[in-house]
């Protein structure tokens, strides 16, 4: 039924939007000082707010067009190399700076695009030539493409890896922790050159036993048939993937905003005291992260059942009972491939802890190649984003990534 509320929902509200983009529009044109007036002022700020309102399937542009390097500006080609019906591998191209270390990111499939993680990629190009696996909406993707489960994600994070080859650095940020350690697994067992040089996960759920929080215990709390019976819908019939069953990614959003209830109506008030108050560069920071948190896009329900059973529920990776292809995967096989691990201590929905579990499972790692970042002061988001990541995480991140490229360029 979730489908069809949403669709209810937009429809009925609906005309409340197009009215206070009207009236936002009006008020916008009236002449000094009727529209400098107070009370104008407020309902101009009040129906721009009402208006920008509702989420959106729409895919935000990754709008990375240049970056700094070395204290000079370089143009960013934005490249597809690899594409499949669920996810295209794009390559973050600077031609003007050729021979940098090449760097795949990971994100979730968790109800968001890729383009949330857009600080990320720009920050990591100033020193990386940047991949990423820009991961598709399932409301798009046609059934007869088939499914699309924990094996399929590994499957696209292998063909990223051997795509890019043995010179690599891999970052898995949040929700794909645990299936991107296991990819480098899979590569390490089989001996594939492929193997990623460094692989640093940021705030995931290796074992989410650790320090539990309210996410861990919501889903411990009910049977895995529950949430398949009451939170996944079928696309409907006006879409491309109409018939696939997913979980909805306004569900995904929900949960988000209800777990932060106060923080995200206290940034609604900021918000509308920055557009009265004639704030535009407040206003702007703000309006354009909720334009882009309420972008949302539907994930295969296979990916999120399988996900909730064996990361979240069963703990297989951290048990040594994570299967692949039928293959148990065995951490300790790894070898090659230096770790790092990054947490935020206020974090809320990957508690500290739960991240750093996998040097306690890669038994096989030198002591030498293992490293642990707590960086204090910064909750989930603020660990891939902001001034802290900027500031503080990346250059941690980055000399990581340098001393095992010169190292093993030494080797």
């Amino acid at each position: 039924m979730l489908y069809p509320v949403y669709e209810w929902h937009r429809r009925l509200t609906e005309p409340a939007r197009i009215s206070s983009k009207l009236l936002h529009r009006t008020l916008s044109g009236l002449p000094a000082p009727v529209g400098e007036l107070a009370g104008t002022r407020r309902l101009r700020a009040v129906s721009e707010i009402v208006a920008g309102s509702r989420p959106t399937h729409v895919r935000p542009d990754w709008g990375i067009e240049s970056v700094t390097v070395a204290g000079e500006t370089v143009e960013v080609d934005v490249r597809p190399v690899l594409t499949t019906p669920f996810a295209t591998l794009l390559h973050f191209a600077t031609p003007g700076v050729p021979g940098r270390t090449p760097m795949l990111l990971v994100g979730p499939i968790s109800g968001h695009f890729a383009t949330l993680l857009r600080p990320t990629v720009r920050t990591l190009l100033a020193d990386h030539d940047v991949y990423v696996l820009d991961w598709h909406n399932a409301r798009d993707i046609p059934v007869d493409e088939g499914r699309f489960g924990l094996d399929e994600y590994i499957d696209h994070v292998l063909a990223a890896m051997r795509h890019l080859g043995p010179e690599h650095h891999a970052l898995a940020v949040c929700q794909p922790a645990p299936l991107v350690l296991a990819a480098v697994a899979v590569l390490a067992a089989a001996e594939d050159p492929a193997q990623p040089r460094s692989l640093t996960l940021v705030a995931g759920p290796i074992d989410t036993r650790v320090n539990p929080n309210r996410i861990n215990e919501l889903a411990d709390r009910r049977p895995l048939s529950f949430y398949e019976r009451f939170l996944v819908s079928r696309v409907p019939r006006r879409y491309a993937g109409a018939g696939r069953r997913v979980y909805p990614g306004l569900a995904q959003l929900t949960a988000f905003m209800s777990m932060n209830t106060r923080r995200h109506l206290s940034s609604h008030v900021q918000l509308y005291r920055a557009l009265v108050a004639g704030d535009g560069a407040t206003a702007a920071r703000i309006r354009d992260f909720y334009d882009e948190y309420g972008a949302v896009m539907d994930v295969p329900a296979e990916f999120y059942l399988e996900t909730l059973q064996h990361v979240f529920m069963e703990h297989d990776l951290p048990r040594g009972e994570f299967v692949r292809r039928g293959q148990r995967v065995d951490l300790s096989v790894i070898r090659r491939t230096a770790l790092l691990t990054v947490e935020g201590a206020e974090d809320d929905l990957c508690s500290p802890g739960q991240t750093e579990a996998a040097h306690g499972l890669c038994t096989g790692i030198p002591a030498r190649d293992h490293h642990h970042h707590l960086q204090p002061g910064v909750g989930h988001y603020g660990v891939f984003a902001g001034s802290r990541w900027n500031e503080e995480i990346y250059p941690v991140l980055r000399d990581f990534v340098a001393a095992r490229s010169a190292a093993r360029t030494a080797s």
